[in-house]
């Protein structure tokens, strides 16, 4: 494209910063969320309107896509990637990530769970020289006793099970250096989680803390069902440790089997009493094939994701956007 005079146009500058928030059905908070994005941006005066925000409607069902649409046609820094469909909250940070053009891209919930104000704090670490600058809950307020004791055992089975180092009690809120986010672009695997891809390729990491806030409105999109996909995704992606896990059970229950086959034969061929509980000898049975289908179960778990894998689809489906030139949409 050329300009008016004929010369080529120039390249439109990178901005310093991009936001990237996953959108599913959050028509609720969408409008406070443009209002504290445009208070946050208008209290950053040194980024002089180099921003933006990259939002992505991941099939959401109700009006959010109609109140997105709106956003990008009133603010030309807003831009909105929608899904063909419902691809989950982990790919629509990817198609983020894909998208965002900032020197610094920040990932955060648009339900205002993670304050648009911390990214200040995030802002300046970075400044200081780190890449990846992570939002750490001190508190987490709106939620029950059992999410929060399920979430602080979660972080530390991972810490445990896990081959990197994901820091405990940060989500996904966080910024991350243009180095960071194009190393991300090249990992395509298809069973993504994404902290932990971010902790494996290093970096220069440090932490924000900060007290994360209740839902503005509307209801969770992780339930209880989700969380436990979610963590069985976290460790088969970075760890062996169940197959491990899950061969001790094996040597375990055939160790037990040996010897309880032992005792059996020598209380035949040198003593006359009869083989007595059989009770017993039926629950180790039930016992040992439990632990021969829990050993199948996490076979298949891992099999299964191979599977994902070398089929090569792609991670989401762009349908269209907004916010920019509608040409540039594009299947990844």
């Amino acid at each position: 494209m050329s300009s008016p005079s004929g010369s080529p146009s120039s390249p439109s500058p990178r901005p310093t910063l991009s936001l990237v928030l996953p959108i599913y059905n959050e028509e609720a908070v969408i409008p406070e969320l443009d209002r504290r994005l445009r208070a946050f941006f208008d209290g950053l005066p040194e980024l002089a309107g180099s921003w933006e925000v990259v939002f992505v409607n991941d099939g959401s069902a109700d009006a959010s896509a109609d109140l997105l649409g709106d956003l990008a046609r009133n603010e030309r820094r807003y831009r909105v990637l929608h899904f063909a469909r419902n691809f989950g909250h982990q790919a629509a940070i990817t198609a983020g990530l894909d998208r965002a053009e900032g020197d610094a891209v920040v990932v955060m919930d648009a339900d205002l769970q993670d304050p648009p104000e911390v990214v200040r704090d995030m802002l300046a670490r970075w400044r200081e020289g780190f890449d990846v600058v992570y939002g750490v809950r001190s508190k987490r307020h709106g939620e029950t006793l059992f999410k929060r004791a399920t979430a602080h055992l979660f972080y530390r089975l991972m810490a445990m099970g896990l081959g990197v180092k994901i820091p405990a009690d940060a989500g996904d809120f966080r910024l991350m250096s243009r180095p960071v986010v194009l190393t991300l672009r090249s990992l395509r695997e298809r069973h993504r989680f994404m902290r932990g891809l971010v902790a494996w390729v290093g970096f220069r990491q440090t932490a924000v803390y900060y007290e994360r806030p209740e839902r503005f409105a509307g209801e969770t999109k992780y339930p209880l069902r989700k969380m436990l996909r979610f963590a069985l995704d976290g460790v088969t992606s970075f760890s062996t440790t169940p197959l491990r896990i899950a061969t001790w059970l094996g040597a375990i229950s055939g160790a037990a089997a040996v010897g309880i086959g032992v005792w059996a034969l020598y209380i035949k061929l040198f003593t006359d009493k009869t083989v007595q509980g059989w009770t017993t000898l039926t629950l180790l049975l039930a016992l040992t094939a439990s632990a021969q289908m829990l050993v199948i179960g996490l076979l298949g778990e891992y099999v299964g994701r191979i599977y994902e894998e070398i089929k090569n689809r792609p991670l989401y489906i762009v349908a269209r956007e907004t916010g920019v030139d509608s040409d540039s949409a594009e299947r990844r």
